[in-house]
């Protein structure tokens, strides 16, 4: 009699190694995420026979699969020049068109060494595009990456670019980017009355979208001067969600390094508007926070001139604090940084004004003055967030 144990075995295998191997790529699929302006089929079509501009920095490439895996970066201007777009000029954030200005710098209008396009500053007294410097435009390409924190400008950007083209009847195209902080939302919502560059809508730090899914927000909720509504199309990106892990390939500006400092930036940034540094100057920005008011600390380090920080805070003064360079990566806004170095500090005057801009609310900073907990100051978030999650759920494109 024929036995039939060994072809069941056999086929036994097989049939579990061909589902491992689906399984196993079906989560390497997942992990690779297509960038909107990656995908040129989806865009290129629609700007050819019109005169184009692009909002663009150095984090606006292309990665293209090269020989033996090689990934070769080229910019999004060079390549729609490549590709017959006519781009007239350019329009740069905060930081610049190569990214190299430090935080607040005034940055200046020039051209490009590359193509001899004119670049235009969207940073300092023209952060809102001009009619003039929008005329004989038909389509403005938006392509930056955000990292998804209120007070991170570009999104402040993207709002007066809005602006500017819906009052010049321009269509803009955003070219959505992942954002590395999407996986939560949390912290203070912005009170009106607290609007700056820094905070220009009545969401929380964290706002868990993309800046294509915000740019729709935008319009949608009418937060353009006038109420006045942008003729805005965004390209969406491909295996992407909220929760999908995103390590940007090139810094979106001068003192966010690493992923490190990106997941803690919402949390430290709050220093900016107190005595203490959060390290710039070194090579440490954002993964650490130190100050001389601080004296409890066996972690010290001392600002040095470098590029994004020519001025850092206590330049050649050694400051103390914590190293966070392997704390875990956070899933929250964390306040405990900035409690602990509130009630370690030596000096009376531990805020300055801009800390309130920052939180987008007086109150924080007169929680912490009262010496509340964590807790009790985070409950005064809660139902300003649930509300903000209603408006959010409207305009995802993603899950």
């Amino acid at each position: 009699m024929i036995s039939f144990k060994p072809f069941k075995s056999t086929y036994l295998f097989l049939f579990l190694l061909l589902n491992f191997q689906l399984i196993s790529y079906a989560q390497s699929s997942e992990l690779k995420i297509e960038t909107a302006a990656a995908r040129t089929g989806l865009y290129v079509n629609l700007l050819k026979g019109k005169n184009i501009a692009v909002v663009a920095n150095q984090t606006s490439v292309i990665f293209k699969e090269m020989y033996k895996k090689k990934q070769e970066a080229r910019h999004l201007v060079d390549s729609l020049l490549m590709l017959g777009v006519e781009v007239k000029k350019v329009f740069a954030p905060e930081h610049g068109f190569r990214g190299k200005a430090d935080a607040g710098e005034v940055v200046k209008d020039g051209f490009d060494t590359k193509t001899g396009l004119q670049i235009i500053s969207l940073y300092g007294k023209n952060k809102k595009p001009s009619a003039t410097q929008l005329k004989g435009i038909d389509i403005v390409v938006f392509d930056i990456q955000d990292v998804g924190a209120r007070f991170y400008t570009y999104i402040s950007s993207l709002h007066y670019v809005m602006e500017a083209c819906a009052e010049a009847g321009i269509q803009v195209i955003i070219l959505d980017r992942p954002n590395p902080n999407s996986h939560y939302i949390d912290g203070p919502v912005l009170e009106a009355k607290h609007t700056s560059f820094v905070g220009m809508h009545k969401v929380p730090v964290v706002y868990g979208m993309t800046i294509g899914e915000y740019g729709k927000m935008i319009n949608g909720e009418k937060w353009l001067k006038n109420g006045i509504q942008c003729d805005l199309k965004v390209i969406p990106l491909k295996n992407y969600n909220h929760q999908t892990k995103y390590s940007l390939p090139i810094k979106p500006s001068p003192n966010l390094p690493n992923d490190k400092s990106i997941n803690l930036y919402p949390s430290l940034c709050f220093f900016e508007g107190t005595n203490v540094s959060a390290g710039r100057g070194t090579e440490m920005q954002f993964q650490v926070y130190g100050s001389p008011y601080i004296t409890k600390s066996s972690f010290t380090f001392t600002p040095q001139a470098n590029e994004g920080s020519k001025y850092p805070k206590y330049k050649k003064q050694r400051c103390f604090g914590e190293d966070l360079r392997t704390a875990k990566n956070l899933n929250k806004l964390d306040l405990s940084y900035l409690l602990k170095a509130y009630q370690q500090n030596t000096s009376k005057e531990f805020f300055n004004t801009f800390f309130t801009k920052l939180a987008g609310t007086e109150r924080l900073q007169e929680q912490i003055e009262k010496g509340l907990s964590e807790k009790e100051i985070r409950k005064n978030w809660v139902q300003d967030i649930i509300s903000f999650k209603k408006i959010r759920k409207k305009y995802l494109l993603y899950k």
